[in-house]
């Protein structure tokens, strides 16, 4: 028979046929279970599994799950770490190296050194000396660095007399607090001396606390950073003018406020790596350096502004009266030789200063000039040719205009006066009368009157550009009451500061042409680098002929014995001036309480070289006229003035015009 394969040809497994039974061995049982094994024969099997059933193995379970587990845990904190550095490094890089730098490096401004403010002959009369100010890391009086819990109030504790600041205040400043600032101000612009104090307690400290382990170093964290402080050599010499600065250093009143760029100059800073409060040596610096200010030369004389000051501050004392001002003025720069203010205060001593005495009066003080403004009337007449000099002017004892009934000064007949006598008498009919040719009708000549006010400086600013300067009050003619045409023409019902008043005589003295008055000669910057200021402005407000006459009709108000300022003469000059006596308003109430006594004039009279003005407010011991308490104090301020600039007599006779006439 033909086998058939399978599979492509593979043969089929035979099957297997039992072939027929051994016979059984002698002693061992049929089928061979009873058969006992005989010596050296093999061990019967264990039983076992039945055949054609597979063995069961022992398997270890598989580690891959585990292996997958720890895996994914290890990628899950590899991720956390990859994004926190990412974190770090690119999103908040910036905040965490401001952090780094914050706690390594420290940033110090470096304070520029204030430029100095000195007269025409470059004497001192503001300065900067080397100064400290005192400053701490408040980081470094907390618990951890001192390891007590009142470090900021024991460190205050020892400051404070040092420093003469307040102790809770300094131990609050200590205090860290929430911003964790690195750096404070504990004082500003103290003496090496002060430093050293602080100093050597520090050095005392630490040498204890290296040899005692008890004690602490709590001043430690205080340090000093170089700066400089502000003085005035000469303490209230020009103090109004010159002003002050603030504790800040920065200027706050005068010539500190209005010139504090140029003389502030331009701060620095010095940024270090720091540790323990100490500049690490190895470490580089960068430093921006501090641009000094630049040095004021001003127009004024120290001595003259010496005597002036002297001079008003004894009249004002004598007629205890409310202050008063004197400026002393070049009649042919413009150039102020002084500006003295009574009473006036220290400017390096502001704790102890009245506040009422702050400021510069003789520029800051609006009042009415009274019969000293009487010469703008008069110009106005002579440039208008409404008069001469020699224009006869009957002058009643009573005079009825508008709403009211004038009078002179004094009681008196009728005068028979000439125009210059009207201004040496100081009629203040007299000057309605003339006042009134300037125009065929009232309103006419009180526009023609304004314009020349105006052209004198009235009304508007000196150009000096100080702060607090005010301009005065002078309405338009428009808005003139009925009372004011008639008072304005002699010095009432319109207000003027010193300074204007004085420009309106240096004006006169110098030909009809006006200069704007200057306080600043000009600057020299760090390098010496000079300066001068900006040439003034001129401007022309009456003719030379007007002028040379004014100034012979001013010189019989002092020279001629009817005339009002008799006590203002200098031996061997010729003077020109006028005196003025106003009623004042109280700036209290707003209303009329007291005088303001004034007298204005200049020398020598034909050849002109400075112009004094005084004026004092409300005096109430003895006389209030100007030409008594003032006159004095114009000759004594003009005497010295023409020593000091070393002006000679002119040696020629007074004009003397006629006063009076005969009718």
């Amino acid at each position: 028979m033909t086998e058939v394969s399978d599979d492509y040809g593979r043969q089929p497994p035979r099957r297997r046929v039992p072939g027929p039974a051994r016979p059984a061995r002698p002693g061992h049982p049929a089928g061979g279970g009873g058969r006992r094994p005989g010596p050296g024969a093999r061990p019967a099997r264990r039983p076992g599994p039945p055949r054609g059933t597979a063995p069961r193995a022992f398997r270890l379970g598989s580690p891959r799950p585990r292996l997958r587990l720890v895996g994914f845990a290890l990628a899950l904190v590899l991720i956390a770490f990859v994004v926190r550095l990412l974190q770090v490094q690119a999103v908040d890089a910036s905040t965490y190296t401001a952090k780094a730098e914050l706690n390594r490096y420290v940033v110090h401004t470096l304070t520029a050194a204030r430029g100095g403010i000195t007269d025409r002959n470059g004497v001192a009369l503001a300065t900067t000396v080397d100064a400290y100010d005192i400053t701490a890391d408040p980081t470094m009086f907390t618990r951890e660095q001192l390891r007590i819990d009142d470090g900021p109030e024991q460190a205050a504790a020892l400051l404070a007399p040092i420093l003469g600041e307040d102790e809770d205040e300094l131990a609050a400043t200590l205090r860290p607090g929430n911003e964790q600032l690195r750096y404070v101000r504990l004082a500003r612009a103290r003496t090496p001396q002060e430093w050293n104090q602080i100093q050597d307690l520090k050095s005392a400290l630490s040498k204890k606390a290296e040899t005692d382990g008890s004690t602490v170093n709590v001043l430690a964290g205080v340090f000093a950073d170089p700066s400089s402080k502000r003085i005035y050599p000469n303490g209230d010499l020009a103090a109004g003018v010159i002003g002050w600065v603030n504790a800040e250093g920065e200027g706050s009143g005068g010539l500190e406020r209005q010139l504090d760029k140029t003389l502030a100059g331009q701060d620095g800073e010095i940024r270090y790596a720091q540790s323990g409060g100490h500049q690490v040596p190895t470490v580089g610096a960068n430093e921006t350096p501090a641009v000094p200010g630049s040095d004021v030369e001003l127009t004024l004389d120290r001595d003259i502004q010496w005597a002036a000051q002297d001079a008003i501050s004894e009249q004002v004392r004598k007629s205890r009266a409310d202050g008063g001002y004197v400026i002393v003025q070049d009649t042919r720069t413009g150039e102020i030789l002084a500006m003295a203010n009574s009473p006036g205060f220290d400017p390096g001593d502001l704790a102890h200063a009245d506040p009422d005495a702050l400021g510069n009066g003789a520029l800051q003080d609006a009042f009415e000039p009274g019969s000293t403004a009487k010469v703008m009337s008069m110009a106005a007449v002579l440039e208008e040719e409404a008069a001469t000099a020699g224009t006869h002017v009957t002058v009643p004892n009573r005079l009825h205009r508008g709403d009211r009934l004038f009078k002179d000064d004094i009681d008196h007949p009728t005068w028979y006066l000439t125009l210059n006598g009207v201004l040496a008498k100081s009629s203040n009919i007299g000057t309605i009368l003339a006042t009134g040719e300037l125009g065929r009708t009232q309103k006419e000549a009180n526009q023609v009157l304004y314009s020349y006010l105006r052209k004198f400086g009235l009304g508007s600013y000196s150009g000096l550009g100080f702060p607090g300067e005010t301009k005065g009050i002078l309405a338009a003619p428009g808005q003139w009451s009925t009372s004011q045409q008639y008072t304005i023409p002699f010095g009432q019902g319109v207000s003027i500061n010193a300074l204007q008043a004085a420009s309106v005589y240096s004006t006169i003295a110098n030909g009809g042409v006006r200069i704007e008055p200057t306080l600043v000669k000009g600057t020299k910057d760090a390098e010496g680098g000079y300066t001068p200021a900006k040439k003034p402005k001129k401007t022309r407000v009456i003719s030379e002929k007007t002028a040379k006459t004014l100034s012979q009709m001013l010189e019989s108000v002092v020279d001629d014995e009817e005339g009002t300022g008799t006590k203002a003469r200098i031996p061997g000059y010729r003077v020109a001036g006028k005196t003025g006596t106003a009623n004042r308003v109280d700036p209290a109430t707003g209303q009329y309480k007291g005088y303001t006594s004034s007298f204005a004039g200049f020398a020598p009279a034909d050849q002109p070289r400075v112009t004094v003005y005084c004026a004092i407010q409300n005096a109430t011991e003895g006389s209030y006229f100007g030409g008594q308490i003032c006159g004095p104090v114009y000759k004594q301020v003009m005497e010295f003035a023409l020593k000091t600039l070393q002006v000679p007599p002119t040696g020629t006779g007074p004009a003397k015009l006629p006063v009076t006439f005969t009718p």
